[in-house]
């Protein structure tokens, strides 16, 4: 998923554009070490590396030229030496294994031999300058500008927090020269941006839910009432929550949403059934009703929650491996408030009810 977004293995990638890489490289380095400074940062890496072995060999045209050679001599030699030269074919079994003239390893590894071998009749340091340097890897582009990219994982703190440190402590410790700017990108980024597209839509939803709950118990008291049950679910929920780490998802949100809607239908399931007791078998409102209400509601209440919680009690378990890092969430807060809002619906509730139901009264 986080390659998806980004194309690193990374939540949070910090991008840096600009035109000159050495000052690319520099603020890459103290964008790395602000990141290692922060509490929660895991595996920080500057992606293109400017520390790559190369070997240079730089040659002398007014040399090559006194010695009668061309540069392409010069440079088919280096080739070979390190490549190597097919000179002759054998067969074995039937098979044609080319022959392969080489520069003996040790040499190939030692820049001073490379260039001082004393069997050469003419040595490569006699027409050119040979040294080993650090070179760059690749050059990373994106939108026809050139940047440097910086990853970190986040362990044992939530995504939003971090990023937002980050965002903070970026704009406030480092100071970026003209033409250079960051970019903040990654699952963190994204995934603060689905959760307020979340919000408000389950906020638009909740609102349809409570107006459909209104049509269906016809009284306002009876609503508010059935909305009560939601911090019983909450509180499970919360419990499942701090138990996984203290670390609330885009998928987490969706286990307290699916959840609230569980959680309400127990509680319409209770307060109807009361409703009925009182208006049409016409039960005194008292609390012999209110636990005999409670008693035939127990079975249907109980088995709706069991059936759900039995059905994501294998994704709570290792819902960290891979394939379960969306359902994983979900479940467990599904899982725990389920036991909590049940437990509160068939203890706590029928006592406000009896307290507060005022049912059969007009």
């Amino acid at each position: 998923i986080d390659e998806t977004i980004s194309g690193y293995t990374a939540p949070v990638v910090v991008n840096l554009f600009g035109s000159d890489l050495d000052l690319l490289d520099a603020k890459a380095q103290e964008l790395a070490h602000l990141l290692r400074s922060m509490h929660g940062a895991h595996n920080v890496r500057v992606r293109a590396s400017h520390a790559t072995p190369t070997l240079s060999i730089t040659l002398d045209p007014v040399r090559l030229a006194a010695l009668g050679l061309a540069a392409d001599d010069a440079l088919r030699a280096v080739h070979n030496a390190y490549s190597g030269l097919t000179v002759n074919e054998i067969e074995i079994d039937n098979h044609r294994v080319p022959v392969t003239v080489l520069v003996p390893a040790r040499t190939r590894g030692d820049v001073t031999h490379l260039a001082q071998r004393d069997d050469a009749p003419i040595r490569l340091a006699q027409v050119a300058s040979v040294a080993q340097t650090a070179g760059r890897y690749n050059i990373l582009h994106r939108n026809a500008q050139r940047l440097q990219v910086v990853t970190v994982e986040v362990l044992g703190r939530d995504l939003d927090g971090f990023l937002h440190e980050l965002r903070s402590r970026v704009f406030a410790e480092l100071r970026f020269p003209d033409g250079m700017h960051p970019e903040f990108t990654g699952a963190a980024v994204e995934q603060a941006t689905a959760r307020g597209e979340l919000i408000a839509h389950a906020l638009s939803a909740g609102l349809g839910v409570a107006l459909l709950i209104y049509l269906a118990v016809n009284r306002l008291r009876y609503l508010l009432l059935i909305l009560l049950n939601l911090p019983f679910s909450l509180v499970g929920g919360v419990v499942a929550v701090l138990l996984g780490g203290g670390v609330v998802s885009v998928s987490s949100m969706v286990g307290f949403v699916t959840l609230f809607g569980i959680t309400v239908r127990n509680s319409i399931m209770l307060v109807s059934h009361y409703d009925h007791l009182v208006r049409i078998e016409g039960c005194v409102w008292d609390l012999t009703t209110v636990l005999r209400g409670a008693r035939e509601r127990l079975p249907a209440i109980l088995m709706t929650a069991l059936i759900t919680a039995l059905a994501m009690l294998p994704l709570t378990i290792d819902s960290d491996n891979p394939g379960r890092e969306i359902m994983g969430p979900m479940a467990a807060i599904i899982v725990g408030g389920l036991i909590s809002s049940t437990l509160l619906n068939l203890l706590v509730m029928p006592a406000l009810l009896h307290r507060f139901g005022r049912f059969g009264d007009r």
